[in-house]
């Protein structure tokens, strides 16, 4: 194997960078913006305004296209992103793995962070990937249900494993398989997202929270609960309080999830159903506990000693959001040993000390040690075996289960 040897930052410099960061972008997150337009998007038109975009509906394929690999002449990759999902330096002009990946390779990272919301980027690259044509990247980053999408319809590659050995041998087992991708032969997850359940504890004053159920029960708490306008995330939580599993669930299930929801509305339980607000309303105490994405609460309790969180027994819903190849790219090759460089321990360190989602590379918490020992500690970006133990993905649904899903989830929030 090449020997990784960056230009680094010291541990002192990369904690500090990181703390912030932090404390700069506490009340407004990349993945609460991600999450609140996901869900709400889908709410507003369903799987119905895709269709309406010319986009035939999902079925199961047998692959992607790769066309000419060009990776060998042309020593570049072309690599689109979230906004805020890449570690940088002080200046926040340098980004400094992707600097690493290209002094030790020679191959050039052009690095774009144009993607806002999966149905937007899904309506820029839809018209090229219907048509067979280049989109002009070669990694995008989807969240789990659009990667899935994207998998059936046939419109990103295989991935080949002799490109990806730490990938293969460095993955999380607790990502290794989803239904939609089983055995993860099409993606490989950029970052990991947990929802949990977030609390104020001056809000709370010595209420115990420890379930959906203390959510949704405990009088004390009426109209100071929030749930999140993200449909997986809210109704696989009260799948789990009820004895469900999210990965097996019938639509009497998802019924009876989404009357037990109603009841909290009726009642004034549930104050409300947000996105990427419940952070202020957690931080101010108008929320005296909530449903919460964990890189969100990491950040949060940096910059709050009240706000906290805690893992329900019944678990917690984790997803994804995943690195694949599209159809017809140029650099198929450079792309995959891009994806590999980032299950390197030392990158992958690298990348979590910054962004503090949930890292989804094995071993590489000494690596994180060395950066920043408090996040190396932290269950919600390097989960322990116990915590993986309780992680549940939500099950994929067919087109039509999407369509219903959502418009019934729509009239539970209101949307």
């Amino acid at each position: 194997m090449e020997q990784y040897e960056p230009d680094r930052l010291s541990p002192a410099q990369v904690a500090a960078m990181r703390r912030s960061f932090t404390n700069g972008r506490a009340a407004l997150t990349r993945r609460s913006l991600l999450r609140a337009s996901a869900g709400g998007a889908l709410a507003a038109g369903g799987l119905g305004a895709l269709s309406g975009c010319g986009i035939p509906a999902a079925g199961k394929t047998e692959g992607g296209t790769s066309g000419e690999d060009h990776s060998a002449e042309e020593k570049e990759v072309n690599f689109s992103n979230w906004t805020e999902y890449m570690d940088v330096d002080e200046s926040g002009k340098r980004r400094p793995t992707l600097e690493a990946f290209a002094k030790r390779t020679g191959i050039k990272v052009k690095y774009t962070e144009d993607i806002n919301d999966n149905s937007e980027f899904f309506g820029k690259i839809q018209p090229q990937l219907a048509a067979g044509q280049d989109t002009g990247r070669d990694i995008i980053v989807l969240t789990d249900w659009l990667a899935a999408r994207l998998i059936r319809l046939g419109w990103v590659q295989k991935l080949d494993p002799a490109n990806l050995p730490h990938a293969f041998a460095n993955l999380s087992q607790q990502f290794r398989s989803p239904d939609w991708d089983p055995g993860r032969a099409y993606s490989y997850p950029w970052q990991g997202i947990s929802t949990v359940i977030a609390y104020n504890k001056k809000a709370l004053d010595g209420i115990e929270v420890k379930s959906v159920s203390d959510l949704l029960d405990n009088p004390k708490l009426k109209g100071r609960v929030g749930f999140l306008t993200e449909m997986r995330d809210t109704i696989g939580m009260t799948l789990l309080d009820m004895g469900k599993d999210p990965g097996r669930f019938s639509d009497d299930d998802y019924d009876a999830a989404i009357a037990r929801l109603q009841k909290g509305v009726d009642r004034g339980q549930i104050r409300r159903f947000t996105g990427n607000d419940y952070t202020s309303d957690i931080t101010k105490g108008d929320f005296a506990a909530c449903l919460a994405w964990a890189g969100d609460v990491v950040q949060l309790k940096a910059d709050n000693p009240d706000v906290d969180f805690v893992i329900p027994d019944s678990g917690y819903i984790t997803s994804s959001d995943n690195m694949l190849v599209p159809n017809k790219a140029r650099h198929k090759k450079n792309a995959e040993r891009l994806i590999d460089y980032y299950y390197e321990p030392r990158p992958a360190a690298e990348l979590a000390a910054y962004i503090n989602f949930v890292c989804p590379v094995d071993g590489v918490k000494d690596e994180l040690a060395k950066i920043d020992e408090e996040a190396a500690d932290n269950p919600l970006i390097i989960p322990d075996k116990a915590m993986q133990a309780q992680s549940h993905a939500f099950r994929s649904l067919s087109s039509k289960e999407e369509t219903a899903y959502e418009e019934k989830f729509a009239k539970l929030t209101g949307a």
